[in-house]
């Protein structure tokens, strides 16, 4: 057997082990663990409040939306700063095209404004 091989063969073994002790310790808590159940404990619990009424209700997209938009606001901090590190390597060339990124992300941020989806109510 090839040394490459063998060095995949000890990855496999290591994932074995890993899968047969995970296996082994959710088997041993399985059979220790005490079982009492009842009526409250079998219940639906949602942050520290009863639940009334049915499972089900319609939510509202716009938390969703306005938690995308702060992810992708999030993320365009993450190429900035990187960039603002080594602005003098990249040259007018890295400030033009950085321009562009941000003027490109303010129009995503004024189109949502004029939608209305900034508001949270």
């Amino acid at each position: 057997m090839s040394l490459f091989l063998r060095d995949y063969l000890t990855i496999v073994w290591f994932g074995l082990a890993a899968v047969l002790l995970a296996g082994l310790l959710l088997g041993l808590a399985a059979v220790v663990r005490p079982s009492k159940p009842n009526k409250d404990k079998l219940m639906a619990y949602e942050s520290g409040v009863d639940p009334v009424g049915h499972g089900w209700s319609q939510s509202q997209v716009r938390y969703y939306v306005f938690a995308l938009l702060f992810v992708i606001f999030d993320v365009e901090a993450v190429f900035i700063f990187p960039w603002a590190t080594s602005v003098e390597r990249y040259g007018w060339f890295g400030v033009v095209t950085m321009l562009i990124f941000i003027v490109l992300l303010l129009d995503g941020l004024v189109y949502a404004w004029k939608r209305g989806l900034l508001r949270w109510v």
